[in-house]
């Protein structure tokens, strides 16, 4: 079964960068895409950025021009640079896999942003 590991989460003042990561491991797929969602204002999961197999991101308007999603060469490992952090980015991150029939979810990593 595939599991997914985030790192890369902590403190960081208001300005600052993470750089957050996920490894798959277990018995890997091919993925269709994979992406971060975060723990929003309302506690449901929201997507902070998604990449697909061809490389095609997406970003949610708030992090749009600070955020940067990619992937290493074997399509396990997803990364989030995270610029010009705010305190409103503070809150747990989660990675996320899917491929055409399952969907996967690491445990997430928390992220502070101080003021």
């Amino acid at each position: 079964q595939v599991q997914l590991v985030e790192s890369g989460g902590g403190w960081v003042q208001a300005g600052g960068s993470l750089r957050l990561s996920c490894a798959a491991s277990g018995s890997i797929t091919n993925f269709n895409a994979m992406g971060w969602y975060r723990q929003g204002p309302t506690k449901q999961r929201e997507l902070v950025a998604s990449i697909t197999n061809g490389g095609r991101t997406n970003y949610a308007d708030f992090v749009k021009g600070r955020f940067s999603i990619s992937r290493d060469n074997a399509e396990n490992t997803v990364y989030l640079q995270m610029n010009s952090l705010k305190p409103e980015d503070t809150t747990v991150y989660y990675c996320n896999a899917r491929d055409w029939l399952n969907n996967f979810w690491g445990r997430g990593t928390q992220v502070t942003v101080s003021s």
